[in-house]
């Protein structure tokens, strides 16, 4: 059993692409001594393998048992509710992206990590993430002042700009630092059906609400004005947002490949992985795909940078991170399990494994440490400075359903079914009928040009 033990440890370590510390099955980055086995429900995502890495490396150092529950995205928010809503106890864990949290919190689903262990305090290094892991009840909303801390972001997602080293440099062109710039290098770089000078994920729903957001932010705009104090007035069909839409289609159009509204994520790691695409938008999740020579044409080929601003606008970039999350149904027993591998999984060790392994970490010592200087993890500089500004959205319990708004009329607009300023005056009037019903101080106000 001992030499399985090792053999198990020693190919973990391998898997973890020259961690060279001390094996795994003998020096346990923290102890946490001996745990109920636990199961955590979790997304099948890009990042899935690195954290199943880690789960792997904890139970060899440990001897304490997980089980992942893999599931498609929209199949976990649904396994999700279905097993706090009716009591609990399927899941100890349940892993949620950043816009479902707020239902989980406010239909106090999830057990706040001090209810757990009073003494236990989040370490400092530990990036909040615009606070998503925070709930403070009488205000409705995710931050630290006031707030309990419910859950710890596991995956801290943000869209970066990614490009081809190569085809910049034999152009003649620096990385992009403004829309202008991106305009001006597809001139150069787009050869279709060859090459594409820039994508965009733009397909109907989250895709193109998610990455549109980042121009909206940059140029100073916002869904509604000012939601953490109980100001609902909709502004989402502001001058600076049909500015920032109209941008947004001219980069999909003149840059991208053929069909823009259906590119979905997976459509723009290929093309990237393939070598047709030279520029895109995509999140930084998805940067272990290109360094894998099995599944990229294009290893050591690619570099990220924030992603452009307009010319008189500021970088901006939407968060969409994972939390990891403890529901109250779970038994007392699991939740300090659960609460023991959170330990342990944001310790420096675990998340300098996490990064060598293809994850995200969510330290900031990790993120300015030598693996700033390697290579495999040379995004780390440029996503630092691109979450100096980075923020949440939708952060409020009708987020999923502006999401569907927004996800519809932008789409329409980019393919051409009504103008900017019609789909933007429209998911106004729609997003506004959303917060009268729920009872929110709301309002209009004025429209767009049609």
């Amino acid at each position: 059993m001992r030499a399985i033990k090792f053999i198990r440890a020693l190919s973990v370590m391998l898997l973890l692409a020259g961690w060279t510390q001390a094996s795994a099955a003998d020096r346990p980055y923290v102890d946490v001594g001996k745990q109920e086995p636990i199961t955590i429900l979790t997304p099948s995502t890009p990042w899935l393998p690195a954290f199943t890495k880690m789960v792997a490396l904890y139970e060899d150092q440990t001897g304490n048992k997980i089980k992942l529950d893999v599931n498609p995205f929209g199949g976990v928010l649904d396994k999700a509710r279905n097993d706090v809503r009716g009591g609990g106890g399927t899941y100890d864990v349940v892993l949620l992206d950043t816009q479902w949290t707020i239902e989980m919190y406010e239909g106090g689903f999830l057990t706040p990590f001090k209810d757990i262990e009073p003494a236990f305090d989040m370490p400092k290094e530990v990036l909040t993430y615009d606070d998503s892991g925070y709930w403070n009840e009488q205000k409705r909303w995710r931050t630290s002042a006031g707030g309990k801390l419910m859950a710890f972001t596991v995956l801290g997602n943000i869209p970066m700009w990614y490009y081809r080293i190569d085809a910049l440099k034999e152009a003649g062109l620096q990385p992009p630092k403004t829309w202008d710039d991106v305009l001006a290098s597809c001139a150069k770089l787009s050869k279709p059906p060859a090459t594409y000078g820039a994508v965009l994920r733009a397909d109907r729903g989250n895709g193109i609400r998610y990455e549109w957001m980042q121009w909206m932010i940059g140029r100073g705009g916002s869904v509604v004005k000012d939601p953490e104090n109980g100001d609902y007035m909709v502004t989402v069909n502001s001058p600076q947002n049909k500015a920032a839409l109209d941008q947004f289609i001219e980069v999909a159009t003149k840059c991208g490949a053929p069909n823009p509204g259906s590119l979905a994520q997976g459509d723009v790691i290929q093309l990237l992985a393939t070598g047709k695409a030279l520029q895109a938008q995509l999140v930084l999740a998805a940067w272990a795909n290109f360094q894998d020579p099995k599944k990229s044409a294009v290893v050591g080929k690619l570099d990220t940078v924030q992603i452009p601003r307009a010319a008189t606008g500021n970088y901006g970039a939407v968060i969409g991170n994972w939390n990891y999350a403890i529901p109250k149904g779970a038994n007392a027993a699991h939740k300090k399990a659960a609460l023991a591998f959170a330990k342990w999984f944001v310790s420096h060790d675990a998340q300098y494994a996490y990064a060598k392994a293809g994850g995200i970490p969510n330290r900031s010592d990790v993120l300015t440490s030598d693996l700033a200087k390697d290579p495999a993890t040379r995004w780390m500089p440029a996503y630092l400075e691109a979450m100096k500004t980075a923020r949440q959205e939708l952060g409020y319990a009708e987020g999923p359903q502006v999401e569907q708004v927004l996800g519809l009329r932008l789409n329409q607009a980019l393919i051409g079914e009504m103008s900017s300023g019609k789909a933007l005056n429209l998911a106004a009037k729609e997003i506004k009928d959303i917060f009268e019903k729920s009872g929110r101080k709301t309002g209009l106000g004025n429209a767009l040009p049609e």
